[in-house]
């Protein structure tokens, strides 16, 4: 009886994970000799806390001494991994907190134990330090995830059994689908709906209910790993064998940005599609941002504005069928020096969008880094079978048929310099 506990022995209760009152059973870690945990779940479902508590287990129980912590990039992992309101430092109790040295990158136990912070972003970090634990967060977002997976397993070689867990909402990708192949992996998939109990009453109102059932919805909220479609204009494949981290690109000739106008505004409102593309020295397009947001024109306008200033766009292209003069009224209250052209729509969605996923087709078009929310919305798009607004591809096509169908002259060559967060 709880009762009868002293006050330390209280504690230890509450922070006792594997407690029924604290984890799920799929929340604890899988018994058997594995070598991977991959957590493929729904957004909302507990992935970042399970990961945390693998992490302060390793050290407690199992006497891991060197652990890496890996994510998208390195505000990730110190906001989410490390102190987020499920990272490390939330969950591990009063008497066994670790030291966190953001300089430094690591977290120090007092026994001693470190966990090493690398963004995967930057996987020659990787190259050299050796672990014997790992925890992956949202890998299938990795801008350059073969890259960072490869050097964090070179790397996982100390112990009798190295092991890494992979946390992670699931799009279609090479080490998600390799994983799930593997027979040293141990796969736990889980909805959203399992942890209702834990999210807001507004979450679980305005995002499941408005997204359960679609395709969407499937992958975000029920954790399922999508396949292509049937009918639709662009594949995952196609875009991932043409994508670079860009690394060796070419000089650019041109860059645009290119609106796809929301023409109301409010919480019902379509986004507005923002997207940079470049053509290069060799004729071919590189897609380098999507800046598509939900906000009032006077802020996409800045917004897309930063984007040219960023990326030294030579022109902002405005579709202005629905929107009319108001896109280059925001755009000009921006900034009134901006090199603007307004395009009319006088074909429908899928005549113009053809000749772009033709362009894909041929391998003449590569994403710069992981595009998700775009890639996404390609991917599901079927002409005159897609529900909402495809603002971002409609962005895309604008900006691809500026670069590729219908170029303007090739101007002096655009060196780019390495655009701020937007």
């Amino acid at each position: 009886m709880m009762e009868d506990l002293t006050d330390q022995e209280c504690a230890e209760q509450l922070y006792d994970w594997r407690a029924p009152w604290n984890a799920r059973p799929s929340q604890v870690a899988p018994l058997g000799d594995w070598r991977y945990w991959l957590i493929r779940t729904g957004r909302g479902w507990g992935k970042t806390r399970t990961g945390a508590e693998w992490v302060r287990e390793q050290v407690e129980e199992f006497g891991r001494t060197r652990i890496a912590l890996v994510g998208a990039t390195s505000a990730d992992v110190r906001d989410t991994m490390i102190e987020g309101p499920a990272g490390i430092l939330s969950i591990c109790p009063p008497w066994n907190r670790p030291e966190y040295e953001p300089s430094k990158r690591r977290l120090t136990w007092p026994n001693g134990a470190m966990a090493i912070a690398y963004s995967a972003d930057e996987p020659d970090r990787l190259r050299g330090p050796q672990h014997d634990a790992a925890w992956c967060d949202e890998t299938a977002t990795w801008r350059r995830m073969m890259e960072a997976w490869d050097m964090l397993m070179f790397g996982l070689r100390m112990g009798q059994n190295p092991q890494a867990l992979v946390t992670t909402t699931p799009r279609p990708c090479k080490l998600l689908k390799q994983l799930i192949d593997d027979p040293l992996c141990v796969v736990t998939g889980g909805s959203t709906l399992e942890n209702v109990a834990n999210l807001a009453p507004q979450y679980v109102q305005k995002i499941i209910e408005r997204y359960q059932g679609t395709r969407l919805g499937r992958q975000e909220i029920d954790g399922e790993l999508l396949e292509d479609i049937e009918g639709a204009l662009w594949t995952r494949r196609m875009i991932e064998a043409h994508r670079t981290n860009g690394e060796g690109v070419p000089e650019y000739i041109r860059v645009v940005v290119a609106i796809d106008p929301a023409v109301t505004s409010g919480e019902d409102a379509d986004d507005t599609g923002i997207v940079v593309a470049a053509l290069g020295t060799d004729r071919e397009a590189y897609i380098l941002h999507d800046a598509t947001c939900h906000k009032p024109p006077a802020q996409w306008a800045q917004r897309a504005v930063n984007c040219y200033e960023n990326f030294r766009a030579d022109r902002i292209i405005g579709e202005v069928n629905n929107g009319g003069d108001l896109v280059e009224t925001v755009i000009r209250t921006a900034d009134p020096t901006v090199a603007y052209r307004k395009v009319h729509a006088s074909r429908g969605k899928r005549v113009r969008a053809e000749p772009i996923a033709a362009l894909y087709e041929q391998g003449r078009v590569h994403h710069v880094g992981a595009l998700d929310a775009l890639e996404d919305q390609m991917c599901n798009f079927v002409p005159d079978h897609m529900d909402g607004s495809p603002d971002r591809v409609d962005a895309l096509v604008w900006a691809l048929t500026e670069l590729m169908v219908s170029p303007a002259p090739a101007q002096a060559t655009i060196q780019l310099v390495d655009p701020v967060r937007i």
